[in-house]
Order: C-alpha cells, then sequence, then structure tokens
C-alpha cells in the first residue's frame, strides 16, 4: 500500500468514523449534548462543532484557500445542523482526496494560519494531521459522553473499520 492509497482509505475511514459516532448520538437525549463537561472542548456539542469547523478549514487550505475564522467561531444552530453538516464535510473531503492524483500528496500546500502566519507543508500531512485530530477528539467524545451517562458508544477505531471493509467484501 503506497501513501496515495492509504490516505484515500483514511479519509474514508474518517467519513465512516464519523458517520458511526453521529448516529450513536443522535438517537440519544439532546439535553446531554450541552451538558458541561471537563475536557479539551466543554461539551458534546462543542466537541462536535470543532471536528467540523478543523475539517472544513484544512479542506479549504488545501483547495488553496485560507479562511481566517473557523466557522466554529460563528455557528449558531441546531444540535441536528452540527450532525449533517460534519457528515457532508467530511464526505467533501474524503470525495476531494479521492480524486486527486498521486503527485498531490508529495506537493505543498501554502495557507494563512488563523493567526496570521503563513505555513507551508506538503499535502499528505495535512491529510494525516486532519484526520489524526478527528480521531483524536472522537476519542474525547466517548469520554465525554461516558461523563454525561451515555453508553455503549460504537467501536470506531481505524482496524474496526478495516475488518467491516472485509466483510463487505
Amino acid at each position: 500500500m503506497n501513501l496515495e492509497i492509504l490516505l484515500k482509505d483514511y479519509c474514508q475511514y474518517n467519513e465512516w468514523a464519523n458517520a458511526r459516532m453521529i448516529e450513536w448520538l443522535k438517537n440519544k437525549a439532546m439535553d446531554v449534548m450541552e451538558t458541561p463537561v471537563a475536557s479539551s472542548f466543554p461539551s458534546l456539542r462543542a466537541s462536535l462543532l470543532h471536528i467540523w469547523a478543523a475539517e472544513d478549514i484544512w479542506l479549504n487550505r488545501l483547495k488553496g484557500m485560507s479562511p481566517n475564522t473557523l466557522l466554529s467561531e460563528s455557528f449558531e444552530g441546531l444540535n441536528a445542523q452540527i450532525f449533517e453538516h460534519l457528515l457532508q464535510n467530511s464526505a467533501l473531503f474524503a470525495n476531494f482526496v479521492q480524486r486527486q492524483s498521486d503527485d498531490f500528496f508529495i506537493n505543498t500546500c501554502v495557507y494563512k494560519h488563523t493567526g496570521g502566519r503563513n505555513f507551508e507543508q506538503y499535502n499528505s500531512e495535512i491529510i494525516l494531521h486532519c484526520m489524526q485530530h478527528s480521531t483524536y477528539h472522537r476519542g474525547q467524545i466517548v469520554t465525554i459522553a461516558r461523563q454525561v451517562g451515555l453508553k455503549d458508544p460504537p467501536k470506531n477505531d481505524y482496524i474496526e473499520y478495516c475488518r467491516n471493509k472485509q466483510l463487505e467484501l
């Protein structure tokens, strides 16, 4: 497996894992979404909103744009809208990466950070970072969910995704 195939698969994994997490959460009482907790973000809602915002800004950077704010700074919509937009954006990210040729992954991306500083990084580094970042925060969501009384989170690690792919063949 080469870098291109791995990163394309990892983006599909991210889409799959986000969908599993949201499918699990959307069937829970919505009041738990905003229950305050001690974590990187103060609630399930804030954590999901952060994942969506981060995936969005990194996708825009890969497309050659440099947004100067995260969409989480102004979003005031419903939890159902966060679920919907996160799923849509994860699919857009996966589809964008899927359409790229092998040279895209070794090319660099120049972007301006929201703090105003310019950076240049390999597209492959950005993709890997973004997918790892989402995985990190999904792990926190499981911990937050347990703190607010939710049980039985879905398995959503990468090997579970790989096993499910094999079963579908």
